[in-house]
């Protein structure tokens, strides 16, 4: 077993840009749909983004238009490309598989990256 690594987080003003990025060890990677969640402080972690094996893609409605989800199957890697971005962002995001996040991927949790947008 493994986790995820991610990482690409930082401090930005708002309208500005970061491009996260997630590495996994190809057995959980492989063949799965991936999501990018975040959660901000006092809220419940949220999906706002995921990508099928094929990439097939959905997001959540507050950041349709502004993100941007895409992986690398053959480097085992997910990344995010965050655009225009609001002080609402401001989250620790995190990867991981589904949604849903099944009890049995609970342990891929990571450390996640922090995104912090200022006014």
């Amino acid at each position: 077993q493994g986790q995820f690594v991610e990482s690409g987080g930082g401090l930005v003003q708002a309208g500005g840009s970061l491009r996260l990025s997630c590495a996994a060890s190809g057995s959980i990677f492989r063949y799965q749909t991936m999501g990018w969640y975040r959660q901000a402080p006092g809220k419940q972690r949220e999906v706002i983004a995921h990508i099928s094996w094929g990439g097939s893609t959905n997001y959540a409605d507050s950041v349709k238009g502004r993100f941007t989800i895409s992986r690398d199957n053959a480097k085992n890697t997910v990344s995010l490309q965050m655009n225009s971005l609001k002080p609402e962002d401001t989250a620790v995001y995190y990867c991981n598989l589904g949604p849903p996040v099944t009890t049995a991927n609970l342990v891929y949790w990571g450390q996640g990256t922090q995104v912090t947008v200022s006014s």
